[in-house]
């Protein structure tokens, strides 16, 4: 049995509010309309609840999480609610093993809106590491993370909306997801951290590999050669043994979680023995979800 910190399920109440937009982002039928890109067919059958229980079903708990990548926590208020609304109504009604991250617009802080979504049992707050990339931008949420710092509930950054691209079908997710992600791991030492000393973060996609270059950061001037944030996580999601095991060596294995990206990917293979499995699958998962008490 294991925890899986990363999936995606479109509930009933979900694609209703998606098929009830006439503006990307929207559904017609199953087909997701974004805006820049071109239509997405998606497939019903990876979001029918009762096939992902069975899917899941050597699971201890997979945490749901709102699709950030769809640009619903940018849009306004006005339309961004709604949405997230929706979310959080069907994915508290989900059966177990699933429980899920809460989500909020970052067009609309509301700190006494995120509290009591938290109160309905929540794991923590996810939020788009395109709104997590600069200063300004951790200023600009930081009402959101107190809430999480003193609660002791973790924050999960999430790759957000690309830009449209004339790429191949994988170039959002090899190449913006991954910048953002690299972006929002450095703000986050520079300007996050010292906001939030007590708060717990997990990285989605391993920080897009943004570990492993802490020996530039450090060459070009940065401090803290040999230190490891023990509050700061990162899942593997998309990613196989040779990227963990490397992201390992950088930052050792207890902060890092499995996470799969359901539908769209899979829980990677991890090679490195029964201790190192239970440790990624179970053990560091349950320390990343654990509430913390306030050091504020």
């Amino acid at each position: 049995m294991s925890i899986d910190v990363h999936q995606h399920l479109w509930t009933p109440s979900f694609l209703d509010a998606l098929r009830r937009r006439s503006e990307p982002p929207f559904l017609d039928g199953w087909t997701l309309v974004l805006d820049g890109e071109a239509p997405y067919e998606v497939n019903p059958g990876d979001h029918d609840v009762d096939a992902r229980v069975k899917l899941s079903a050597d699971l201890d708990l997979a945490l749901i999480s709102l699709s950030s990548p769809l640009g619903i926590e940018h849009l306004p208020a006005s339309d961004a609610w709604p949405l997230i609304d929706a979310y959080h109504s069907g994915a508290r009604r989900l059966p177990r093993p699933f429980r899920a991250w809460a989500a909020a617009p970052v067009t609309d802080i509301d700190p006494v809106r995120l509290s009591h979504t938290l109160d309905q049992g929540f794991a923590g707050l996810q939020l788009p590491a395109t709104a997590l990339r600069s200063a300004e931008d951790f200023g600009a949420v930081a009402p959101l993370l107190d809430v999480l710092e003193e609660r002791g509930l973790p924050l999960f950054v999430h790759p957000g909306p690309a830009a449209a691209s004339e790429g191949p079908s994988w170039w959002a997710a090899v190449v913006p997801y991954v910048q953002q992600m690299h972006a929002s791991w450095f703000a986050f030492q520079a300007f996050g951290r010292p906001r939030h000393p007590g708060l717990k973060v997990c990285f989605a996609l391993l920080a897009g590999l943004a570990p492993l270059h802490s020996e530039r950061q450090i060459n070009r001037g940065a401090s803290g050669r040999g230190l490891v944030d023990p509050d700061v996580f990162v899942e593997t999601s998309s990613y196989g043994p040779r990227a963990i095991d490397a992201v390992i060596r950088e930052l050792g294995i207890d902060v890092v979680v499995n996470g799969s990206d359901l539908p769209y990917a899979e829980a990677p293979s991890l090679e490195f023995g029964d201790a190192a499995r239970h440790a990624i699958r179970v053990a560091n998962a349950n320390r990343l979800l654990s509430r913390k008490e306030s050091q504020s």
